[in-house]
C-alpha cells in the first residue's frame, strides 16, 4: 500500500511540475519544434511582419511541416492582446515563441520568467533583459539604406528625394539615416526631404506625405513600415521611383520599384534552433547585416536599372561587407 501511495504522489508531483512549465526542457532531441509568432501587422504587409513570416515559411519548407510547426497571430498591434497571445502559446507548450515587434518587450520581460523552459525571441531590439530564455534580434538596416541611397541619388534627375518615415525609432530610423548618408555620399548636393508621419500603420498619412514630396519635386522616394503601401501608390501614379525595405516590394508597383532591402530572418531563427537543440534557450543578441546575408538587396527584374548604377550598388554592398565603407549613423 505504501509503495502505491509513493508512486501516486510521484506521478502527481511530476504532473504538477509539467503544468508549471518547470519539469523538463522544452526542446526536443528529435529536432521537432512548435513555433509561434506574434506580429503587429498582416503576414502579407510587404514589410516588417511579412519578413518574419517568409523566413518561417522558408524554414518550414526546408525542415518539413511535421518537424517545424508554425502558429501565427498577425495584426496584433495592441500590446495587451499580444501579451495574452504570447502567454497562451507558452501555456500550450510551444518550444519557441517569437514576439516580432519592439513594442512587445515589456510584456516579454514579464512573461518569460514564468516559463523558464520555453524559448522566447523578440525584435527589433538588442536586450535579452538578462533572462536565460530570451533571444533578441535587430537589423543593421542602415546598411541597405545606404546602398539604396546611393542608387537613389545616382538615378535622381530633379535632385530631390522624398522619405516617408513611420516613427523615428529602431530599424526605421536606422534605415532612413543610412539612406540619407548613402545619397549624400553619392551626391553631396542632393536635397533629401524626410517626413515622419508618427505611425507604422496609417496608410492615408503615408499617402499624404508622398503627395507632399511629389509636389516638392521629388523624383525618387523611399520609406519604411507597413504604411508605405500608401506612399508607393502615390509614387506609381506619378511615375516616381521607389526603394523598399524590410520585404521585397517590387510586386506592388513593378514599373517604379527599383530595389528593396530584404530582411532574411532565417539567419537568426536557424541559429536559435541550433542552440535550442544543445540546451541553450536564450541569452544571445543577433544583428542581421549585409555581411552575414541577413540583409539582402533585391533588384526588381522588371525595372530596367542602368548597368552602371547596378555596378555602383554592387560595389557599395561589397565595400560595406568588407569594411572599406563605413556606414555611420546616429542611434
Amino acid at each position: 500500500m505504501k509503495k502505491f501511495t509513493y508512486l501516486l504522489l510521484a506521478v502527481l508531483f511530476a504532473s504538477f511540475l509539467a503544468a508549471c512549465g518547470g519539469a523538463s526542457s522544452n526542446t526536443t532531441s528529435s529536432g521537432t519544434y512548435k513555433v509561434a509568432v506574434v506580429m503587429p501587422s498582416a503576414i502579407n504587409d510587404l514589410a516588417f511582419s511579412q519578413s518574419m513570416y517568409d523566413a518561417l515559411m522558408k524554414i518550414q519548407a526546408e525542415r518539413g511541416a511535421d518537424k517545424f510547426e508554425v502558429a501565427v497571430s498577425d495584426g496584433v498591434f495592441v500590446v495587451e492582446d499580444a501579451a495574452a497571445a504570447i502567454r497562451d502559446y507558452a501555456s500550450k507548450g510551444y518550444n519557441l515563441i517569437i514576439a516580432h515587434g519592439s513594442q512587445y518587450g515589456a510584456s516579454l520581460k514579464e512573461i518569460a520568467p514564468d516559463f523558464p523552459n520555453t524559448t522566447f525571441a523578440w525584435g527589433t531590439a538588442g536586450d535579452t533583459f538578462g533572462l536565460p530564455n530570451v533571444f533578441a534580434y535587430e537589423a543593421l538596416s542602415q546598411e541597405g539604406g545606404y546602398v539604396n541611397g546611393v542608387m537613389a541619388a545616382a538615378l535622381s534627375t530633379s535632385g530631390t528625394i522624398g522619405v516617408v518615415g513611420p516613427i523615428e525609432v529602431g530599424d526605421a530610423k536606422l534605415y532612413v539615416d543610412g539612406f540619407k548618408a548613402g545619397a549624400m555620399a553619392q551626391n553631396p548636393a542632393i536635397q533629401i526631404n524626410v517626413n515622419y508621419i508618427g505611425s507604422f500603420s496609417d496608410v492615408a498619412l503615408a499617402s499624404e506625405a508622398a503627395q507632399t514630396h511629389a509636389a516638392a519635386g521629388a523624383d525618387v522616394m523611399t520609406g519604411s513600415a507597413q504604411m508605405v503601401v500608401g506612399a508607393i501608390g502615390v509614387a506609381e501614379q506619378q511615375g516616381i521611383l521607389w526603394f523598399g525595405t524590410q520585404s521585397d516590394q517590387s510586386s506592388l508597383a513593378p514599373k517604379i520599384v527599383v530595389a528593396s532591402q530584404v530582411y532574411d530572418w532565417t539567419v537568426v531563427i536557424n541559429d536559435i534552433l541550433d542552440l535550442m537543440s544543445k540546451g541553450t534557450l536564450g541569452g544571445k543578441v543577433y544583428a542581421v547585416s549585409l555581411a552575414n546575408q541577413g540583409l539582402l538587396i533585391k533588384f526588381n527584374p522588371d525595372y530596367s536599372l542602368p548597368a552602371e548604377v547596378k555596378t555602383l550598388a554592387e560595389n557599395t554592398i561589397k565595400g560595406i561587407q568588407d569594411g572599406s565603407i563605413k556606414v555611420e549613423v546616429g542611434q
